[in-house]
């Protein structure tokens, strides 16, 4: 199926399979199941090694990697990260992706953007994947602390890393990917100058976290708060779009 085109007007097929092992969560994987194997076969504790197997599948889990469909309309910003909708809010954009970096590459004008922030728990998926397409103009990486990522105010104190990505017409979009209570290691995919395909794989989060989305001026989201929504698949936003849609939880 990879590759494949599929529209709304029923082209390409749709099948179920067991989504791939990211090859960074196989080697996490393997350290549990030798770590199970110690009681279960040397020690015979069964009841500590039989939930430490347990435990070792949900570490498989974890790191899966499941393909998307990712539209391809033009204007369409699609989600970097598998989650929770839990905070959509009128903010001015990190520093990081304002000030001059040297590069000779803009960065996000200052003034007040919608950012909407994603909060993926340790049973999301945590690839994350590029929301537009284009190049790669920023990979910030700031250090910081590991407090609940549900809280506005680990935008500004947890370890974090933004990325400024470039489409071919000039507008830049940034995203944050911001690590949790668990969560202690940002690992990027891209490196600046990567070129960059809407939904394509950009890094991961691993064991829980959250990712910050800054759309461009004049674009309001399309998603509401607690919505649940799936990276490269669900549309955040189209850009110059602007609409108040609501929701009724039931």
């Amino acid at each position: 199926m990879a590759g494949e085109i599929l529209d709304n007007q029923g082209r390409g097929e749709a099948t179920w399979g067991w989504p791939p092992i990211h090859p960074e969560g196989r080697k996490y994987g393997v350290i549990a199941v030798a770590i199970s194997l110690i009681p279960l076969l040397l020690l015979d504790w069964a009841i500590v090694g039989w939930p430490l197997l347990f435990l070792s599948i949900g570490v498989f889990a974890f790191f899966r990697d499941p393909e998307r469909v990712v539209p391809q309309s033009d204007n369409a910003i699609v989600a970097p990260a598998d989650g929770l909708v839990t905070l959509i809010q009128s903010v001015e954009p990190p520093q990081e992706m304002q000030v001059d970096d040297g590069s000779g590459n803009p960065g996000l004008p200052a003034g007040p953007v919608t950012r909407i922030s994603i909060f993926m728990s340790v049973f999301d998926v945590h690839i994350n994947r590029a929301p537009v397409a284009g190049t790669i103009r920023r990979l910030v990486y700031v250090p910081g602390k590991f407090v609940n990522a549900d809280l506005d105010k680990a935008s500004e104190e947890n370890e974090r890393q933004h990325i400024l990505i470039e489409r071919s017409d000039g507008l830049a979009i940034g995203f944050t990917q911001i690590a949790g209570l668990v969560a202690r290691r940002i690992v990027p995919f891209v490196k600046p100058g990567d070129l960059v395909a809407k939904g394509q794989r950009v890094g991961l989060i691993r064991f829980g976290s959250r990712v910050d989305v800054y759309l461009p001026a004049g674009t309001d989201p399309k998603v509401l708060m607690g919505q649940k929504i799936i990276a490269g698949e669900t549309v955040l936003a189209e850009v110059g779009a602007t609409a108040l849609i609501e929701g009724i939880a039931q």
